[in-house]
């Protein structure tokens, strides 16, 4: 059970484009974001529906593969660990962010 500690499967279509970047040459990395979508009925009985974006990283293999296939509208179901970090922007205020590392993808869909 050791590897349930920090695992996240997610079934979304993306937002936009990977944008895909090529580091030391060798490596790449690929940052999309994805939607997911849950729908519930409120106190009313109307019906709900919720979408909560996720970012995702996907590194070397998989990058390459988002670079090859995915584009804005894809679904895709992805498995990977949470990572959280922080960094300074312009303005010298301090940000936090939440990213999914991802581990491996799944198209979905039509071909």
């Amino acid at each position: 059970m050791s590897n349930l500690r920090n695992s996240v499967r997610l079934v979304g279509f993306l937002g936009n484009d990977p944008e895909v970047k090529t580091i030391n040459e060798k490596k790449k990395v690929a940052r999309v974001s994805i939607a997911t979508n849950e729908s519930y009925k409120n106190d009313k009985g109307e019906k709900v529906e919720e979408t909560q974006w996720h970012n995702l990283v996907m590194w070397d293999r998989n990058a390459k593969l988002a670079e090859e296939y995915l584009h804005k509208g894809s679904e895709i179901t992805i498995e990977g660990k949470l990572a959280s970090r922080s960094y300074t922007d312009k303005d010298g205020v301090k940000r936090y962010i939440t990213e999914i590392i991802v581990n491996e993808v799944l198209l979905m869909g039509k071909k």
